[in-house]
């Protein structure tokens, strides 16, 4: 517990009797003595502040070149060639729009996006909310499993299954980075993410694509055929993915920064910023793997093995296409950068699934008991997959997680969408009417796409199979009964309003406070920062962790 003695003039949003915060009532986090690790964002207004929040964006940048975009991407190239670039584009654009509004709801509140679903929604929805939320995190850790196995095979020829089980070993070796402090992990994960960016602009600069192509692709829009009407869903659902939703609102918050308007104007704008180069290079890299396999499969020098290969692309494939048509040294590099996004996903995973659980139960476990629980979840199927279905089965696993990502995105973001754009609980934070009326242009967009692919590919699948018509009639109420409860929920989701509020807390209100209660406020209480999120990310000694 902070003591009273400390002296501050720049409060902070959380306020704390006793040991709680007033903001969520007696389920609010515990609020402990600042930590040497903690981020101080210096108060003096200077551009150079800027390098004070930089790391959360590459944080979450990982999420959008992780194995499954990796697959998604190869298998859009090697089919469409260039043609589906422009959803990498509208995805990123998206994605941009979207994580600002996740950073400027921690910023301005206080309290992340799974924290705010516990205050406002009742027991039952919360409930399945954190449900849909875990299932994402481990939806989303399938394919960074089978991406470090892939990874591991392509280097030194350990076979996939035993890659899947050596998985959960490395990332354990990888979270104990975490006793070095936040700054120095955030710094490792942007040197794994420049890593990728390096090991793809080298290949991509031997491969020497058609660049007028590309910029035809990335601004042309043009979906041939359901197979492409899949893929563009699997991209989405890779590029913009639920629990960096959670993820971006938490990470926000480790660090401190000051009260005042000003403050809290400037954490907003450097934050964009910052999400801006991370995802700027994120988006680079997926138009380079695209642009790669387009270029090497529409080479007119393929042998007939590696036209088949490109038929059925995914990510082992691909690094024997590419040792075949580059060279050794293209499928070495695909590994190393396979290998970085694998295990670097994997670390934001463990968060973003560290922060649904405290955020929706208000339980807190150690990192690497949550990797075990979250990794042990993944594995079970990747490894059935990989024993039975080899290589192949993997790969088909990978776009499976990669749409449910894309099915379950409405369960995240339209929480936030709700939250952002009320004034009850953002104040003058809240969404304009421009930001607004685009975000929920974009969400609605996504599951009109989702709610499209599910009915037409539902109704496909049981029209196609070779059952009995009994059968089909049954299975028929049952899928649509399913779909109807899913637009039931995201009904519900956009239509409830919201019943909890909160003004954001400034310096002046924390003093006006004081003058009308007749009581004196202890300042140093509101220049905590959450630091209880931060003590999430590292090697606490402490019982309550």
């Amino acid at each position: 517990m902070a003591s009273s003695e400390q002296n501050s003039s720049h409060p902070q949003f959380i306020t704390s009797q006793g040991n709680r915060g007033t903001f969520g009532g007696p389920a609010s986090p515990l609020i402990d003595e600042i930590e040497i690790h903690q981020i101080v964002v210096p108060q003096e207004r200077s551009w150079k502040n800027f390098f004070s929040f930089m790391g959360p964006g590459f944080l979450v940048a990982i999420a959008y070149i992780d194995p499954g975009n990796f697959e998604t991407d190869l298998q859009s190239g090697a089919q469409y060639k260039y043609e589906l670039l422009w959803i990498i584009l509208v995805a990123s654009v998206a994605a941009l729009i979207i994580q600002s509004l996740a950073a400027k709801l921690g910023v301005v509140t206080g309290k992340h996006l799974a924290e705010h679903c516990r205050a406002e929604y009742s027991t039952v929805p919360n409930l399945i909310l954190w449900l849909l939320a875990e299932l994402a995190v481990v939806a989303c850790d399938i394919p960074e499993v089978i991406g470090t196995a892939f990874a591991l095979n392509m280097l030194f020829r350990i076979p996939i299954w035993c890659g899947v089980l050596i998985s959960g070993l490395s990332t354990m070796m990888l979270l104990l980075l975490q006793q070095y402090g936040v700054r120095k992990l955030e710094f490792f994960i942007a040197f794994l993410v420049l890593t990728m960016a390096a090991c793809f602009f080298a290949e991509l600069g031997y491969a020497k694509p058609d660049y007028s192509e590309i910029l035809k692709g990335l601004f042309v829009p043009q979906l041939k055929g359901n197979g492409a009407t899949g893929l563009a869903i699997s991209l989405l659902g890779a590029m913009v993915m639920p629990h960096n939703l959670f993820l971006h609102s938490a990470l926000v918050l480790s660090r401190r920064v000051s009260r005042s308007v000003h403050g809290i104007k400037e954490a907003c704008r450097f934050y964009n910023i910052e999400s801006g180069v991370a995802l700027a290079l994120a988006f680079l890299i997926n138009v380079s793997i695209i642009s790669l396999s387009g270029s090497v499969c529409s080479s007119p020098n393929l042998s007939a093995e590696d036209k088949l290969n490109c038929d059925d692309l995914d990510l082992n494939k691909a690094s024997f296409l590419l040792k075949n048509v580059l060279g050794k040294w293209s499928s070495t590099l695909f590994g190393i950068a396979l290998l970085a996004s694998g295990q670097s996903s994997t670390i934001t995973g463990t968060y973003a699934g560290q922060y649904v659980m405290q955020g929706f139960l208000d339980l807190r476990i150690t990192p690497w008991k949550r990797n075990l629980l979250t990794r042990s979840l993944a594995i079970v199927p990747s490894l059935v997959v990989a024993i039975i279905g080899g290589s192949s089965g993997a790969g088909k696993l990978i776009i499976i997680a990669s749409m449910i990502l894309s099915f379950e995105l409405p369960f995240a973001l339209l929480p936030l969408l709700k939250f952002t754009s009320s004034k009850a609980k953002m104040g003058s934070y809240v969404n304009s009417l421009a930001i607004s009326a685009i975000t929920w242009i974009i969400g609605s967009f996504i599951m009109a796409i989702n709610i499209y692919y599910l009915i037409s590919g539902f109704i496909k699948l049981l029209l196609g199979s070779r059952i009995l018509i009994s059968l089909k009639a049954f299975c028929g109420i049952l899928g649509f009964g399913a779909i109807s409860v899913y637009l039931a929920a995201i009904i519900y989701l956009a239509l409830r309003k919201n019943r909890k509020s909160f003004q954001p807390l400034l310096s002046g209100d924390c003093e006006q406070m004081g003058e009308n209660s007749g009581t004196e406020i202890n300042l140093s209480l509101h220049n905590l920062p959450r630091e209880d999120i931060v003590s999430m990310q590292l090697d606490q000694k402490r019982s309550a962790l």
